[in-house]
């Protein structure tokens, strides 16, 4: 029952938050408390001494940075709502869970925990700029003054969890050790947020999602785009240095609970769907992927 749940715990989690999203979308202000402790027992389990920083991770870091704005500006006269979901597909940091499924997929998870924490401090100084020269929805504030609004709820929800874990390790040994013999406790915090965010989605479409469908529809479609692409392009990075599968789920797995989080937060709610369709699409081409690493080791294994 057990492996069950676990192995259907993506459509159980999103099933759960859109049929009870009168409920659990009152729980959202939880959201950036998950998001906070899966971000440190991720970092508890990185040592200093483990960190080697590699030049493909430079590409990885310039794709989202500068993508990102790319992706923004070439979409906004179109529809700024796209163009923000976009963005945000782009922007947002390497999932925690992400060095697993490079594990289950013979990729280095040394490379991908590095690339994490990098990933986050990055976007915790361009989150804030990018939020706020787009403009917060629902907020007229002066640059600097808006600068700084997002800057105080992110920078310490992205970067915070790392002191906090390093402080552990040293300090507090035994607590740094309890916390690494419950490696399912991520997990579990993670359907959890993705319980909540959906339900807060759910709310938003069914309250106004018939203003605007072809939105919807536009952001749906570019989170697919996107996802594919960023996984494509990852992979060819990787693979001129050797590593093709890293790379690839560096940038293209995503922390797509973060990503809704700040969209619900700093954009357009709307703009939540382009994470939300993420959520799906980098599921099913992580699940392509394992079957297809499976069947190719079940052929090397033949005699």
């Amino acid at each position: 029952m057990l492996k069950f749940i676990k192995d259907w715990m993506l459509p159980i989690a999103m099933l759960t938050g859109a049929v009870a999203y009168p409920w659990v979308s009152r729980l959202a202000f939880m959201t950036p408390y998950l998001i906070f402790a899966m971000l440190l027992l991720t970092f508890c389990k990185i040592s200093p001494r483990d960190l080697r920083f590699h030049p493909a991770q430079v590409w990885l870091l310039l794709i989202q940075l500068i993508g990102s704005g790319g992706v923004y500006l070439l979409l906004r006269p179109f529809d700024p709502i796209i163009a923000a979901g976009a963005m945000l597909c782009v922007l947002t940091p390497t999932a925690t869970a992400a060095a697993v499924i490079t594990g289950m997929l013979g990729g280095n998870v040394g490379f991908l925990t590095t690339y994490v924490l990098a990933c986050n401090v990055a976007v915790a100084v361009a989150a804030p700029v990018a939020f706020t020269l787009i403009g917060i929805y629902g907020e007229a504030l002066p640059f600097f003054q808006s600068l700084w609004y997002v800057c105080s709820h992110v920078f310490p929800l992205l970067v915070l969890p790392l002191f906090v874990a390093l402080a552990m390790r040293r300090w507090m040994p035994r607590t740094h050790a309890a916390l690494l013999r419950v490696p399912r406790l991520p997990f579990y915090l993670w359907a959890v947020s993705l319980t909540i965010v959906t339900g807060i989605t759910v709310r938003f479409l069914i309250n106004h999602g018939g203003e605007n469908p072809r939105a919807v529809a536009g952001l749906l479609l570019v989170s697919l785009v996107l996802c594919m692409a960023q996984f494509l392009v990852g992979r060819r990075i990787g693979r001129h240095y050797g590593d093709a599968v890293s790379s690839g789920q560096g940038l293209g797995q995503k922390n797509t609970i973060l990503a809704i989080w700040m969209a619900q937060t700093y954009l357009h709610p709307l703009t939540a769907v382009a994470p939300s369709g993420y959520i799906l699409w980098q599921n099913i081409i992580n699940s392509y992927q394992l079957w297809r690493y499976a069947k190719r080791q079940g052929v090397s294994q033949t005699p």
